[in-house]
């Protein structure tokens, strides 16, 4: 009886994996909305239709399933990478804990990978983008990256620090996702090496935070930047 009992959790085990495989691939390759569960349930080879949704119901938590295999790894790498840099004041070394474990993770996937681009289209979804941020800064890790790249920063205007948040998170996940679909149409000797690429986005998003400001920009009123003596006409 306990034998049978294995054998059935062994079997419901390997079929929540081919579904999570089958969707992520499905959902890079066609985006969110664009996939039904009857053709997730056929690519992860179910004669039930009803499948994926049998095993983690909503297109919700299929999501978090997908995101959650993929982020326990992420963030073991990160772990010994935050504890590697310690009280670094230094604003390389935080966006580096930030993207290396992204594609330090890449790079064991192998080639072809899917997951960048799974997490591009969820996050370019609204409603998907909500549950995948929140679920994100529920580490204590990246809350902490988070922290050491703001502590790192110059001196910026509160909106444009915030909107260098979205262009940095933009600039990762779309980069990746864009890296990993060269890779896996033409090839490696089509595009450098993750450990490479990776280098590459750490320099750019470090200089996007040191970007200068313009006054404009930083909230400065418009007749600043006006001719003085346009208030005589």
């Amino acid at each position: 009886m306990k034998a049978e009992r294995t054998i059935r959790s062994d079997r419901s085990t390997g079929t929540r994996e081919a579904i999570l495989s089958a969707a992520e691939w499905l959902f890079a390759e066609r985006g969110m909305y664009a996939v039904s569960n009857r053709q997730i349930s056929e690519a992860a080879g179910q004669g039930n239709n009803a499948a994926a949704c049998y095993h983690f119901g909503t297109r919700t938590e299929l999501l978090r399933a997908i995101e959650s295999k993929h982020r326990e790894p992420i963030e073991e790498l990160r772990a010994q990478m935050v504890s590697d840099i310690g009280d670094s004041t230094e604003l390389r070394d935080w966006v580096g804990t930030l993207v290396r474990p992204l594609t330090e993770h890449l790079t064991v996937l192998g080639t072809p990978s899917w997951y960048a681009r799974f997490a591009a289209q969820a996050m370019a979804d609204p409603t998907y983008r909500k549950v995948v941020t929140k679920d994100a800064l529920t580490s204590p890790l990246l809350v902490q990256t988070i922290d050491g790249i703001n502590r790192c920063l110059p001196d910026l205007p509160k909106r444009v620090r915030a909107e260098r948040i979205v262009m940095m998170r933009n600039l990762l996940m779309h980069t990746c996702a864009e890296h990993e679909g060269a890779l896996a149409e033409y090839g490696p000797r089509a595009r450098s090496s993750w450990p490479v690429a990776g280098e590459g986005l750490i320099d750019a998003i470090v200089g996007l935070w040191r970007a200068p400001v313009h006054v404009i920009a930083a909230g400065e009123p418009a007749e600043a930047e006006q001719p003085k003596n346009q208030g005589a006409q």
